[in-house]
């Protein structure tokens, strides 16, 4: 089993990164403030302006580690990394099999809706009594609407555009009774209805960026096991856009970010004061807010959970290298199917 590595995190601006030895140094004010063995880390993430030095750039390519550097609030500006890994037959098969990929979007869709499903069963079994009997009856609908979509999408033979439309039609239903699940009771902390580019609730700014630490692992597990990130199935190819580490996050949004978001909001560790609204109606994590969401984010990826297909235990921070691990796998037909993620 792989094991799992460490993402570091740098949110200061100002601060600067150096190697010293073997080591990765983090600096603030000339004063050493973190210094992290390069053998444990599996990636960088940063935000905003942060110094990072060429000789650390050149140890983490050599290392395998990948740089990621984001905006202060958190969207992609770059990344380096080192050259580029697998085999050139496996991503010829991905591009051919990317031209019909009904079964493999099949796959993504119905366990991106089951997990959504079980997050608001969930909510129902752990706090049904303290949900008002009219927004219970409305989640209890949208478990009943979720489950019928799911039968639909996984025994409909049409095409790609079909299962698109399944995918969206959850989401409303999913999204409709969200605000549903936060017991927070400050007006201020409720779910209007999904928003990006940019977020225009506490809620969406909170799921927004899970949404970026998700898609930059979900990333790096393609490029791990030699897929090419930016060739999808179920999202359309586009200039720019990490499509197949949008396709392998759909599955696990629901469990490792739809989840995390609600548990920090309910048990009062992210609250309104981890926001700040700009002049443009955006509203932004804190950098306090920031940390605190890395951290449980952390976390959240050590927690270890039974994989339903390879019935290993593992942490969930490795489902999205497992899970690309059997994309490729089945690209390179030692499966006959891409096995999807159900969370339990």
């Amino acid at each position: 089993m792989k094991k799992l590595l460490n993402t570091l995190y740098v949110t200061t601006e100002g601060a600067g990164l150096r190697k010293d030895g073997e080591n990765l140094v983090a600096e603030v004010d000339g004063a050493e403030r973190a210094r992290v063995p390069l053998h444990m880390l599996a990636s960088v993430v940063t935000f905003g302006a942060i110094y990072i030095s060429p000789a650390l750039m050149q140890a983490c390519a050599s290392a395998g580690i990948t740089i990621a550097l984001l905006d202060r609030v958190g969207r992609f500006q770059a990344r380096v990394e080192g050259p580029v890994a697998g085999n050139v037959l496996l991503r010829r098969e991905q591009y051919r099999v990317s031209e019909r990929p009904d079964e493999i979007v099949r796959s993504f869709v119905t366990a991106k809706i089951a997990n959504q499903r079980v997050v608001l069963q969930r909510a129902l079994r752990d706090h049904g009594a303290e949900i008002a009997p009219d927004r219970r009856q409305a989640i209890d609908t949208g478990v009943v609407r979720l489950g019928m979509i799911l039968q639909r999408a996984s025994v409909s033979k049409d095409g790609v555009d079909v299962l698109r439309g399944a995918e969206g039609e959850a989401g409303h239903v999913y999204f409709g009774v969200f605000n549903d699940l936060i017991r927070a009771p400050e007006p201020e902390l409720a779910f209007r209805g999904r928003s990006r580019r940019p977020p225009l609730d506490r809620i969406n700014a909170l799921l927004s960026f899970l949404y970026t630490l998700l898609t930059h692992d979900c990333r790096s597990a393609a490029e791990s096991v030699g897929l090419d990130p930016a060739v999808g199935f179920l999202h359309r190819d586009r200039p720019g856009r990490p499509s197949l580490a949008l396709d392998l996050m759909e599955e696990l949004r629901p469990a490792l970010a739809d989840r995390l978001a609600l548990a920090l909001v309910n048990r009062r560790q992210i609250g309104v004061k981890d926001f700040t609204v700009e002049d443009s109606g955006a509203v932004l994590l804190t950098d306090e807010g920031r940390r605190t969401v890395l951290t449980a984010w952390q976390e959240r990826k050590r927690t270890e959970r039974r994989h339903p297909f390879l019935d290993e235990t593992a942490p969930l921070g490795l489902v999205p290298y497992l899970q690309a691990l059997l994309l490729a796998r089945h690209l390179r037909g030692d499966l006959d199917a891409y096995p999807p993620w159900f969370w339990k």
